[in-house]
């Protein structure tokens, strides 16, 4: 079977199986053993097996295509006798009779590579040709093409040119994406095993009191928790295999939706709940501005598909192309540089496009000729490069909130309400990662301007979190603090070109992250207790645990002798430096972002070792924990060992070959290798080649930066935590004011709480007295007057109406008993009530009679 086929199946395998132990705990969890204790079976041999199947996928894709970078052209495409034959599996094209519909330039056609249900593949490259009648290498000698493969499992719908399949999108960045969630994911889950193993009993919540006094008692959670985590892991592979932008905002959607659940896993307490709310509040308002970016790409190029695709024609039965956003963007006939597309042109130029088409109404055909021709002066004058960048910005702005960014960072610290295992999931290989990921998945529609954007927010998101976590004083909420700020390495490194170098750290940071909130678990499951002012010395009862965390921060603060040989963080960190200097050195005027960068190296190194000096260093500040800590167990400490190896050698280089940095260069964005890029609106704006940062002088001035700052910051660390010999307290009195500062994480709450939520309320209470003193009042008066009026009508009902019927009733009945007495049956009586009657009548108008006469 060829790799294009096996790939899909064996990532759709890892990605489904977690969904199946979601599925399976769901509706069998409590019944799975005693108080559902195989749930955490079952949920660890899924996540297990999606390691297993990751693997092997990308130990395929080693042996066929290794893992050194620098790859030119691609393996799909044959050019013979300028006819193109592309070959993918069983299925092949020639297409030299073809001519594409919807190109809007015969000698500029894109051809496609081969038809998607037959074949089920389409590479990325093998769509990407300039064909030149005189050339036998359409990408040119010195062009970077992406190896990747896209495809179709199955669509859900076509309305029109609208069109939402479940696919996939696969490169060097999507298989390693896979193991290393896979991989983090199986070692907390194991981990999660022993740390939830409370939840298998009834549960005394000492952090809620009840208003009756006393704590709260509720049956464990167990399987409930594996079964969130399950379908966390299924959401994050889902993001990371998805070949369109529906399906990532579908499964962006519900990772929220999922660190909701585990973030709140302790709803009784009130600060759990907040954390939960206060988390998925704020991810929405960034995919608000995502909603955004994403209708403005739909609006403008009607496709949300990465790669390009093929279907059949209906009309002729042939081939027929549908450029993906990829190549829409960064086109091959304009050697994959970056270009405002067509249909954003357009849609920027309705009006001019309006009056041509009526001037040429009786002719379409010229109409259509004189619009071709007038592109690319339109496009040359800068229109649509304003929607351009209102989608990258759109986009980033979901990116900003799923990775916690300034100014939506602030939901991240609260984050550590949920259970240890949550946070290091949450912090290292899913939900924040997913923010980074699509930086770079979508990094070659991304214009320089909003590159640039990018790099000034992770700069100021590293400096600002970095600051916070040298005063904190609880373990976990150091950590967060330290996830924010690396996350903000991440996109500093996007922003100033740094592709690999962003998503390298990336990698790197998951494995030695998470082993530093699994080895902050192990402490507070030895302790009860976050606060690390009760901590101390705690490396004599926990070796394991303390062994474990020092790897972890060496690795974050990238240890290493330079030039020689480092832990994983002192390769990646100093990529990100090395580009950022070329960067600098190149535009002069953001000499700010390379001292950011630096200083967040210091201040991550003074953080991070003053973590671990007052956790595990000098003697116990309180005996009471002191006496009751000792070191986790076995299912907890293994997976400790495991990340510290991978923290350890994650960077390395083997037998010459590329590690992760020549796996990502096969997956590079075309057109981001070769030159630089100038910006769309601000030309003098320059993004600097990767390869630029690769030179001596750049690479090694950084080294020595990167070194010689975080040297510094354990210098101080050590001086203030381990020897002592500058006392903390009389700093803390001296900086008191910028102490208090950074405690209260530079007052962003309270800020919030003044912009946002205290006029809310204060509309809200507005609202809400509006409502009962004006409106409830008004309703209830008209209620009241409709009372009384009611009552009076019933009196005029009871008492007029229903007196006067009555009484005609009542008296027509006396009548009527009166009128018995005469009816006595006696004709004789009869006779004489005539006679009388007969008399009375006569005498009456006798007496008339007379009267009118007289008159």
């Amino acid at each position: 079977m060829e790799l294009e086929q096996t790939l899909p199946i064996l990532l759709g395998l890892a990605w489904i199986t977690p969904l199946f132990s979601f599925v399976a705990i769901l509706f069998f969890g409590p019944r799975m053993g005693t108080h559902g204790k195989n749930a955490a079976s079952v949920a660890t041999a899924a996540i297990v097996c999606s390691f297993v199947f990751s693997l092997s996928a990308l130990l395929m894709w080693i042996g066929v295509h290794g893992m050194s970078g620098g790859s030119h052209g691609s393996h799909h495409v044959l050019v013979k006798d300028s006819q193109t034959v592309l070959v993918a599996g069983a299925a092949q094209w020639n297409l030299a009779d073809h001519q594409p519909s919807g190109s809007e330039d015969a000698s500029e056609a894109v051809h496609p590579a081969h038809d998607a249900d037959a074949a089920g593949v389409q590479p990325e490259d093998a769509h990407n040709l300039h064909h030149s009648p005189d050339s036998s290498d359409s990408h040119g000698a010195g062009t970077h093409v992406p190896i990747s493969y896209s495809g179709d499992w199955y669509t859900l719908f076509k309305v029109g040119s609208l069109e939402l399949t479940i696919g996939w999108y696969i490169d060097a960045l999507t298989l390693l994406m896979f193991v290393v969630v896979s991989l983090i994911a199986s070692c907390i889950h194991i981990y999660a095993t022993g740390y939830m193993h409370d939840e298998l009993h009834e549960v005394i919540d000492h952090e809620v009191h009840l208003v009756a006094g006393g704590h709260l008692h509720r049956p464990g959670r167990f399987s409930r928790f594996f079964q969130s985590l399950s379908l966390f892991c299924f959401s994050m592979f889902g993001i990371v295999i998805a070949g369109n932008l529906a399906m990532i905002f579908i499964f962006w959607e519900l990772v929220g939706i999922c660190s909701w659940f585990l973030i709140g896993f302790y709803y009784e307490r009130k600060t759990a709940s907040n954390a939960a709310n206060k988390a998925f509040i704020l991810n929405r308002v960034g995919d608000f501005g995502m909603l955004i970016g994403l209708m403005a790409l739909w609006g403008a190029l009607g496709t949300f598909r990465f790669a390009d695709s093929v279907t059949m024609s209906l009309d002729d039965g042939k081939p027929v192309v549908a450029k993906g956003l990829f190549n829409l963007v960064r086109p091959a006939e304009n050697d994959h540089q970056l270009i405002v597309p067509d249909g954003m042109v357009k849609s920027s130029a309705s009006g001019e496009i309006a009056g041509i088409m009526i001037e040429h109404a009786t002719r379409p055909r010229d109409g259509e000729s004189e619009l071709k021709s007038r592109i690319s002066q339109w496009r040359s004058d800068g229109l649509g490069s304003w929607l351009l960048i209102v989608a990258g910005l759109g986009i980033f702005c979901g990116c900003v909130g799923k990775s916690a960014q300034v100014p939506l960072h602030v939901w991240l610290p609260d984050a550590m309400e949920g259970p240890t295992p949550v946070s290091a999931l949450v912090h290292s290989a899913t939900m924040v990662a997913a923010g980074v990921y699509l930086v770079g998945r979508l990094y070659p529609i991304l214009a320089p301007e909003v590159l640039l954007v990018i790099a000034y927010i992770g700069m100021i998101t590293l400096v600002i979190a970095a600051t916070i976590a040298m005063v904190a004083t609880d373990i976990k909420r150091v950590l967060a603090y330290s996830t924010i700020s690396q996350l903000g390495y991440m996109m500093l490194a996007l922003g100033v070109g740094g592709w690999v170098a962003g998503l390298f750290h990336l990698i790197t940071h998951a494995f030695f992250k998470s082993l530093l909130f699994l080895c902050s678990g192990s402490v507070i499951h030895a302790c009860h207790t976050n606060d690390m002012r009760r901590m101390g010395g705690l490396a004599k009862v926990m070796p394991w645990t303390a062994g474990a965390m020092l790897i972890g921060c060496l690795a974050i603060i990238g240890a290493g002798i330079p030039f020689v040989i480092g832990f994983s963080g002192y390769y990646s960190k100093d990529a990100i430096l090395a580009q950022s200097l070329s960067f600098v050195q190149n535009n002069p005027s953001h000499q700010i972002l390379f001292l950011a960068a630096a200083a967040g190296a210091s201040l991550t190194a003074f953080y991070m070792f003053r973590l671990w000096y007052m956790t595990f260093a000098g003697e116990p500040r309180d005996h009471h924990v002191a006496e009751h800590a000792h070191e986790s167990p076995l299912i907890m400490v293994a997976p400790l060992v495991v990340l510290s190896f991978f923290a350890v050698v994650a960077g390395w280089s083997f037998s010459g070959e590329g590690g992760l940095t020549g796996l990502l260069e096969q997956a590079r964005p075309a057109g981001t290798s070769e030159g630089a890029s100038h910006g769309l609106l601000q030309v003098s704006l320059m993004i600097p080649a990767e390869h630029e940062s690769h030179q001596g002088a750049v690479h090694r001035s950084a080294t020595l930066v990167a070194f010689t700052t975080a040297a510094l910051g354990l210098l101080a660390a050590t001086s203030l935590y381990l020897s002592k010999f500058v006392s903390v307290e009389l700093l803390s009195r001296m900086f008191g004011p910028l102490v208090i500062f950074l405690s209260k994480s530079w007052y962003f709450d309270e800020l919030y709480s003044f912009l946002f939520m205290k006029p809310v309320l204060l509309v809200s209470s507005l609202a809400s007295g509006t409502d009962r003193h004006a409106i409830d009042r008004f309703v209830d008066g008209i209620a009241w007057c409709a009372r009384r009026l009611a009552v009076f009508d019933d009196w005029i009902d009871r008492f007029v109406v229903d007196g006067v019927v009555n009484a005609t009733a009542h008296a027509t009945w006396n009548i009527g008993l009166k009128m018995r007495d005469f009816q006595t049956g006696k004709v004789r009586q009869y006779v004489m009530f005539i006679v009388i009657g007969t008399i009375a009548l006569f005498v009456l108008a006798s007496m008339l009679w007379n009267s009118t006469i007289a008159g």
